[in-house]
């Protein structure tokens, strides 16, 4: 798996084989049907399992004890880490992938809906806390713009496209910053 990993970070699914993958692992090619029975399986469970450990990273960091923006500004640094390490560059390819093949895209839809989850659990607390739950947003509504909006920034940033990111996390941070002032005059 961790080979596929690196093969699928670094050339992309198309360029990704059976031989490829077992020669940059040093197995059998064999091997790799016997224990996950496709490539398709095998980019998945790579898929999964890159989110299962992302995903406890982020959920520690927002158990932390501290403000929901010190946890938002964190949280934007992983945006950067995970770029480099190459997560999202895996998940796009895979998505793609099930666009034209039914069960991929049910195990993508799943991987970022366990993505969803770990924001609602975040952002719900979050959002009572500084007096927005029952806002023009409600929780679900903003998760899901929260995580279409680090998507397609991350789709952007594969695609050397920088522009306006910054003020729009500065935009955020202000007005999260804002919200806390206005808890801590309460």
């Amino acid at each position: 798996m961790d080979a596929a990993e690196r093969l699928l970070i670094e050339l992309g699914y198309a360029a990704v084989t059976t031989r490829v993958v077992s020669k940059e692992a040093g197995l059998n090619h064999g091997l790799v049907h016997y224990y996950f029975g496709s490539m398709d399986e095998l980019f998945l469970a790579v898929l999964e399992r890159f989110t299962a450990r992302l995903i406890v990273r982020q959920r520690a960091m927002y158990a932390a004890d501290t403000t929901f923006l010190v946890k938002w500004r964190k949280a934007m640094g992983f945006l950067e880490e995970d770029l480099a390490a190459g997560y999202p560059k895996i998940l796009f390819e895979l998505q793609a992938m099930g666009w034209n093949r039914p069960a991929m895209r049910t195990r993508v839809a799943s991987v970022i809906d366990d993505w969803r989850t770990v924001l609602t659990e975040a952002f719900t607390p979050a959002m009572k806390h500084y007096g927005i739950a029952d806002g023009l947003l409600r929780v679900e509504a903003m998760v899901s713009l929260v995580l279409t909006f680090q998507l397609g920034m991350s789709v952007e940033r594969l695609s050397g496209v920088k522009t306006g990111h910054d003020a729009l996390l500065r935009s955020i941070d202000r007005w999260l910053a804002s919200l806390e002032a206005k808890v801590k005059k309460r």
